[in-house]
């Protein structure tokens, strides 16, 4: 914190500590917003009951925003009158301060602000927003987040990473890959660069309307937490299905194009690059990109219900929400983009091995099991990017020492 910043916190509490007992007598409201699965706001709950202990004048109001939809809009609405675009348990109002998270340093400028606001008094911003009138112009302080906080963009780069690491899956490569393989044999990088810029662009558009229909059942539905535990049982249901597939590929219930499926779809293929008009060529790459992403759409379901359920966790206008559809697909068609152009550039033939498929299917299994975890016991620690990077790493470095363990197991029984 600033040095201003710091002495304007010791001239507060001298002040209240110099100021007589009559003095203190202004009612103030310290308004307390938590979640029940918030490590953070464990810790700050003793130190609020503790400050209610010290100054009996103080009154707390404690919100729910887990439980509560309208307490989760109020402490957005705080957070928007402070500037702040993702707001964080926990959260704390005093009067027109606010702080989003919890530390020492926070615990002493909030106990400074309460002083200040008992000796003073000083206008309730929350209860302003609770009675829905328009909050008065709030400067940015030192205790706010300033806008180029990491955790102001927990949000956008955990879409960038879902997206891209969502893209990893066998079934989009599968499809890829042997359309890809096919065309190679025709030598034309032109027809490789628009036939598979035709397929991931209509593939793209598939996934954002599937995602957008999970958006609206989401958002509709309302912040339920029912819904959010319905989401990480999927996810967890999912990962053990891709963690099987695994170990013991093509035994069992798979979620994976189902090998009936397959055939057809490869005549097809076949069948699409036999012409050699471009326009029907384009033509039938889109119904083929349709059919195969319908196959697809099991395959793929986890990644797209577990964003899509954590993105209306927070408050945003419509028009956000489907900017960051947009996000999340552009970064997941991104590494397909870059398998069409390292083809086209060097005609090569590569279809999809089983083994590259098992290691797709782990490392996909890993990352919904751990977010389905976190979706079940503590969803708040998503909006977290440091934490959010953490748990990515910890999905891929559980996967590379699964597939090291395989390796030297087999290596000492041959």
């Amino acid at each position: 914190m600033p040095m201003r910043g710091t002495a304007l916190v010791l001239l507060m509490l001298c002040f209240g500590m110099l100021a007589p007992a009559s003095a203190i007598a202004a009612t103030t409201e310290l308004h307390f917003f938590y979640a029940e699965n918030c490590p953070g706001c464990q810790k700050q709950k003793p130190f609020v009951e503790d400050l209610q202990r010290r100054y009996p004048e103080l009154k707390v109001r404690i919100y729910d925003v887990w439980l509560e939809r309208d307490s989760f809009k109020l402490m957005m609405a705080l957070a928007r009158a402070h500037g702040v675009e993702i707001a964080t348990t926990p959260a704390t109002g005093v009067g027109r301060h606010a702080w989003f998270g919890f530390n020492d340093m926070i615990a002493r400028e909030i106990e400074a602000a309460v002083v200040d606001c008992l000796a003073k008094g000083c206008p309730d911003l929350v209860a302003t927003l609770a009675d829905g009138q328009p909050p008065p112009p709030v400067a940015p302080t030192a205790d706010e987040p300033l806008p180029l906080d990491p955790n102001n963009y927990s949000l956008p780069v955990f879409t960038v990473l879902l997206g891209l690491l969502d893209s990893f899956n066998p079934c989009a490569f599968f499809v890829l890959l042997f359309l890809l393989s096919l065309m190679s044999h025709t030598r034309s990088r032109k027809r490789m660069f628009l036939v598979g810029g035709v397929f991931i662009f209509c593939s793209g558009l598939v996934y954002f309307f599937f995602m957008a229909a999970w958006l609206n059942l989401f958002l509709l539905a309302g912040h339920l937490p029912l819904l959010t535990t319905f989401a990480g049982l999927v996810a967890l249901t999912i990962a053990l299905f891709n963690i099987k597939d695994h170990f013991f590929f093509h035994q069992g219930p798979t979620l994976s194009i189902p090998e009936k499926a397959k055939p057809k779809l490869m005549t097809r293929m076949g069948n699409l690059l036999k012409g050699q008009r471009l326009l029907p060529i384009l033509t039938g790459t889109v119904v083929l990109a349709l059919v195969a992403n319908s196959y697809e759409l099991l395959c793929t379901a986890g990644f797209p219900m577990v964003y899509t359920r954590i993105l209306t966790l927070h408050e945003h206008p419509g028009w956000l929400y489907y900017l960051y559809l947009g996000l999340y697909n552009l970064a997941y068609v991104v590494p397909l983009l870059i398998i069409v152009t390292l083809f086209a550039l060097t005609f090569g033939s590569h279809k999809m091995s089983e083994l590259e498929g098992r290691m797709l299917k782990l490392m996909s299994g890993m990352m919904m099991l751990i977010l389905g975890l976190i979706l079940l016991w503590a969803p708040i620690l998503l909006q977290n990017l440091p934490a959010v990077i953490g748990f990515l790493t910890a999905a891929l470095a559980g996967t590379g020492a699964i597939l090291l363990v395989e390796r030297w197991v087999k290596g000492r029984w041959r």
